[in-house]
């Protein structure tokens, strides 16, 4: 998740467990200790600058790092010899709620680094939600203002039955993706049911069945049904479909190998001349195929560049769509799928 929320929730852990030895400095070694890992952004200048996030959630937000990312966390507060025992193990307390949480999220961690290559996404929060955020924020001001830790273990009781609840709405989001492909007809290669931004009522649906990703928008009412509007296919692609010049390079191959890595095999084409390929994992129109970022491959007479693309300036979704979305007063336009599949109406009802 964001830096802010990190550091509140290793404060926040840091002042429950640690906190009444060292008073309030535990919150603040916590805070240290819980934003340290996104450090990792200096690092940018190692990768190749056609996929500069290579490194970003990689060794760092690992679970074997941890005791040296505690360790280094701590350096700054070891002064006082009879507290250092304490504020190495608020530090490292601290550094390991970071790459947990950011599993929690869609973006995607190398968590068992270096056994595993796999980036770990269970997709249950949001990368940025205020109500997770400001729950920690509220346990730890109230744990600093009465020098206590009750409010900050509350905080933390609360933050885990969030996180519960956004486990048991991504089952029923996926439950109504299961139905989805199965009314399609669908057999498929790749799937993720992700939260949307800020909440967890609103779920973008994707999936890749044979050489076209589909892009839905799932409505799960907390207490009431589960509804699914039908949204936008995109070609997907994969290294094999690299046009000839760009797949003789080295470099372009290595560059989309690494972004699809990094996107879960999630793959659109957003444009064919130049070609650009997105990231079908996050749009601002949750039933849409409009990235966020991607890859441009362009094709020269005798050979072939990419480079990294920002694309968040050419989204024509909105921030009130998804308000819109999540009061289920909108939402995205029904529309027919293409090939064979059967058209759908819209919005679908799903059995919770």
């Amino acid at each position: 998740m964001d830096p802010f929320t990190q550091g509140a929730l290793g404060a926040a852990a840091a002042q429950a467990i640690v906190g009444a030895r060292l008073g309030r400095r535990a919150a603040l070694v916590g805070m240290v200790g819980g934003a340290l890992a996104d450090a990792d952004v200096v690092l940018r200048g190692l990768a190749d600058p056609a996929f500069p996030v290579a490194l970003h959630r990689h060794f760092t937000h690992a679970l074997s790092f941890v005791p040296a990312g505690g360790l280094i966390a701590a350096a700054p507060f070891l002064r006082r010899p009879g507290e250092r025992a304490a504020v190495i193990a608020a530090a490292m307390i601290a550094y390991a709620t970071h790459p947990l949480l950011d599993a929690c999220t869609s973006y995607g961690t190398l968590l068992y680094w270096p056994f595993s290559q796999r980036r770990v996404a269970w997709d249950v929060i949001s990368i940025v939600d205020p109500v997770f955020t400001g729950i920690l924020l509220c346990g730890v001001l109230a744990s600093l203002k009465w020098r206590a830790t009750g409010p900050a273990r509350a905080a933390l009781a609360l933050c885990l039955a969030y996180l519960a609840i956004g486990g048991v709405q991504h089952a029923r989001a996926a439950g109504a993706q299961e139905q989805l492909v199965l009314t399609r007809g669908h057999t498929v290669a790749e799937a993720r049911v992700m939260p949307t931004l800020a909440n967890l009522v609103v779920w973008r649906s994707v999936y890749r069945a044979g050489d076209t990703l589909y892009a839905d928008a799932i409505r799960a009412e907390p207490l009431g049904r589960v509804t699914v509007s039908v949204g936008d296919t995109a070609p997907s692609v994969a290294e094999s479909d690299l046009p000839t010049r760009a797949g003789r390079d080295e470099r372009v191959r290595r560059v989309f190998r690494g972004f699809a890595w990094f996107a879960g095999g999630l793959t659109a084409v957003v444009s064919e001349e130049p070609l650009v390929v997105g990231d079908a994992r996050y749009s601002l129109r949750t039933g849409g195929f409009e990235p966020l970022w991607g890859i441009e491959i362009v094709r020269g007479e005798r050979d072939a560049t990419v480079r990294w693309r920002n694309l968040v300036g050419e989204q024509s979704g909105s921030i009130g769509r998804l308000f819109d979305e999540i009061l289920g007063t909108g939402g995205a336009v029904p529309r027919p799928l293409g090939g064979s599949s059967p058209p759908l109406p819209g919005p679908v009802s799903a059995t919770p």
